[in-house]
């Protein structure tokens, strides 16, 4: 009687097993590692922005303090968004005509609000406190990155939690002294972990390793 599988039907048979099993298996791990990517996180991509706000031009050149648009870094858990009054104070006597200032005439002239984009976001379920920050000694640019050198504001860190646990399990190294916050430029003198650990030890900095600390 002639034999209903070919022998070579064992070897494909194996072949998608194997198959399968490596599918089932990587799936998972190459969902790992994709999230982890900057496609995945939104790293090193600026958002399209109403204004194309030069933050290299504002924070470098100006010399303008993180904090004066950012006015609530330091007493609140949001950073707070600058309202077109702000941009005006400036701008009402300097490039008053300019047509990429536009929108920001029109938004003052009409009483709108500008629709800013979210450049640095978490989910809804994470709970993150500017002023606890700050106020402890952890400059902006340990999580926005070098803003003075961005023409176009983007996303610096991965902002995912194990990125956040990193820095919660040994913040030393990454501390200063709070009115050095919004300084870029800043270098600690000596060595950055001995620096920090002094630090930590007059500010009492604990950060939170339980779920609460974030998740609320």
């Amino acid at each position: 009687m002639a034999a209903l599988f070919r022998p070579r039907a064992n070897v494909v048979f194996a072949t998608v097993l194997a198959a399968v099993a490596a599918l089932v298996a990587g799936a998972p791990t190459a969902a790992w590692i994709w999230m982890r990517t900057p496609y995945a996180t939104g790293q090193h991509a600026p958002p399209p922005q109403p204004v194309p706000f030069d933050h290299r031009h504002h924070v470098r050149d100006d010399a303008i303090d993180c904090r004066y648009c950012h006015f609530a870094a330091e007493r609140s858990p949001t950073a707070g968004i600058p309202p077109t009054a702000v941009c005006m104070n400036c701008h009402s006597q300097i490039f008053r005509s300019s047509p990429l200032l536009a929108p920001v005439r029109e938004s003052w002239f009409e009483n709108r609000p500008l629709s800013w984009e979210r450049v640095n976001g978490l989910p809804d379920h994470v709970y993150f406190d500017h002023s606890a920050h700050v106020r402890r000694g952890v400059g902006c640019v340990e999580c926005h990155g070098r803003v003075d050198l961005m023409p176009l504001a983007s996303q610096s860190a991965p902002l995912q939690m194990g990125w956040c646990l990193d820095c919660h399990r040994d913040p030393a190294p990454r501390l200063r002294p709070p009115d050095k916050a919004t300084d870029m430029e800043w270098k600690p003198p000596g060595d950055a972990r001995r620096f920090g650990e002094s630090l930590a030890g007059s500010m009492h900095v604990k950060p939170p390793m339980h779920c609460s600390g974030c998740h609320r």
